[in-house]
């Protein structure tokens, strides 16, 4: 009986371990949910960041980083998770799927640094090589750091890349950032098998949670539009 009695308690605590981990889980990609929300309303007002409030009513995406951090000693690198989100018909953006971006690099460096990063996805192009497990920027998909300031004029290229960093603004190169799709923060935020393809294409994996980020996202592209009218 003292035997039975061990053994229903350790299938308690396994179920508590469970619920207390998916719990955790749950919370830390709402977290980066609600920081990109943050980060869009944030661009959506910044004085800095006209062309790209002007310029997204053209974009096929964008994929929000809300803390990109750069840093190191003597090895640096650059790593954050981040959402992508897709218009669709009717310029209705998608749910959020989630990724991660980073790169290495080596050098005489110390000292850490934080970032907001958006990407705008401007092609189809740009949109499908992010439906693929893990791609590499550069090469056949293009990047160029967005414009920046009064007057300023963008590249031609799949994908743009604005920063805020610090108070400091300006466009940025991560050509050569591996981008990834984080299966697991999938899994956790929508409670099912969730890819890339059905939240963003398909559209079958939703989640009320990203209501506000949705809204942010389609009220930039909406300012985009009243200032081509």
């Amino acid at each position: 009986m003292h035997k039975h009695t061990l053994i229903r308690l350790f299938l308690v605590c396994l179920l508590l371990a469970s619920s207390i981990q998916a719990s955790a889980d749950d919370t830390k990609v709402k977290a980066i949910v609600d920081s990109a929300t943050n980060s869009a309303n944030t661009f959506a007002i910044d004085p800095n960041m006209k062309w790209f409030r002007d310029n997204m009513g053209n974009a096929k995406g964008v994929f929000i980083i809300p803390q990109l951090i750069k840093g190191g000693f003597i090895w640096g690198g650059s790593g954050g998770s981040g959402v992508l989100l897709v218009k669709g018909e009717g310029n209705i953006w998608s749910n959020p799927a989630f990724y991660t971006m980073g790169s290495g690099t080596f050098g005489f460096q110390i000292g850490v640094e934080v970032s907001e990063i958006i990407l705008m996805i401007m092609t189809d192009k740009g949109v499908d090589a992010l439906l693929t497990s893990s791609f590499k920027v550069g090469g056949d998909i293009s990047i160029a750091a967005g414009p920046i300031g009064a007057g300023a004029k963008a590249q031609v290229a799949d994908i743009l890349a604005f920063s805020r960093t610090k108070g400091a603004y300006g466009g940025i190169n991560i050509e050569g950032a591996v981008i990834k799709i984080r299966k697991g923060y999938n899994n956790d935020y929508y409670g099912e098998a969730a890819t890339p393809r059905s939240i963003l294409i398909e559209r079958s994996a939703t989640n009320p949670h990203a209501d506000n980020l949705r809204t942010a996202v389609a009220n930039l592209a909406a300012i985009s539009s009243s200032t081509t009218k």
